[in-house]
């Protein structure tokens, strides 16, 4: 990745207490860098980072980044923004909040500072697909005023906002179009697919599965996620976008079957109607990363599965209630 992945950073990570955030703060310790977390804690947990506090290199600072922010840093991963239905929706208005001026703010204080600066988009920016697997080049099938809306049209401004700055203000910037991602400190509440088949079979109650089950996604385990952040981010001259994900394809029923036997647990899958806007189907085309950074995904969804489920078993202190 270059001699300049061996020096010393000083990197902000907005949203660093976050399920991905956390994992990455972890990532860029461990390299050497000196780290700044900044996270409001709507959906991010001083527990995901409470490790790292006793490291006199990592900083941990409460704020909303619909506030502007000044420090002095040579990277900034902007990955600052609810990223689960049930969250992003809570207050839609917020979320477009966070996404764009979060967006703003990144971009100002990269432009100031010169900092090369992270925008963690999302494979939502292509919709409801009409191409599959979805390529970078894809402009998307979005609904503009839809309950999805706040997340899928707030990224694709923020990514929109990081070109032109780069354009314009000659900001160095990488844009990640991330794919379904899952793994150890996903917060079980947050209506995610993975952790709510995950918790729901641990119970040992029915999984719910929305529609008929025929829909399909792709997973990355997070690991191999972070680390296709970290060779973007220094890799010289790529801006992307540029799809991280993991092309594995499965449908929900697939995952379903795969927790209940992983587990081991009596569940069965029940039926619910499914979300408006919600996607058919999730395949990234990760040609571009391959190409460019030499990195795919090595967890397979077997391995990952039962690495979170692990991380479950232990956080809720679910063993197995129906062999007690």
């Amino acid at each position: 990745m270059g001699e300049i992945a061996k020096k010393r950073l000083r990197v902000l990570v907005t949203g660093g207490a976050g399920f991905v955030g956390s994992h990455l703060c972890d990532r860029l310790i461990g390299q050497g860098h000196e780290v700044v977390c900044l996270d409001n804690f709507f959906t991010g947990s001083k527990e995901n980072v409470e490790h790292l506090l006793p490291n006199p290199r990592f900083e941990l600072v409460r704020h909303d980044v619909t506030e502007p922010f000044r420090f002095e840093v040579d990277r900034i991963y902007n990955l600052a923004c609810p990223a689960s239905p049930p969250h992003y929706q809570f207050n839609p208005i917020k979320t477009v909040k966070t996404s764009v001026l979060g967006a703003i703010h990144c971009l100002g204080l990269a432009k100031r500072v010169r900092a090369r600066v992270f925008q963690a988009s999302t494979s939502e920016v292509y919709g409801d697909p009409a191409v599959h697997p979805q390529p970078e080049s894809y402009w998307g099938n979005v609904n503009p005023v839809g309950l999805r809306s706040c997340y899928d049209e707030g990224k694709r401004v923020a990514e929109t906002l990081f070109m032109d700055y780069h354009r314009q203000n000659g900001v160095d910037v990488r844009i990640a179009r991330i794919f379904n991602t899952y793994g150890p400190r996903m917060n079980p509440e947050d209506g995610r697919v993975v952790s709510n088949f995950i918790v729901e079979a641990l119970r040992g109650e029915d999984i719910s599965m929305y529609g008929d089950g025929s829909q399909t996604r792709s997973f990355c385990y997070v690991d191999d996620l972070v680390d296709g952040f970290v060779r973007f981010m220094e890799h010289e001259g790529a801006t992307g976008p540029m799809n991280l994900g993991n092309p594995g394809e499965f449908t929900m029923r697939q995952l379903a079957e795969r927790v209940i036997r992983l587990t081991g647990s009596p569940s069965r899958i029940t039926f619910r109607p499914l979300p408006p806007d919600d996607p058919r189907q999730r395949q990234p085309d990760i040609s571009l990363a391959r190409a460019t950074l030499g990195w795919e995904p090595t967890v397979a969804l077997e391995e990952g599965l039962l690495r979170t489920i692990g991380y479950f078993r232990q956080k809720l202190g679910l063993a197995a209630p129906w062999k007690a």
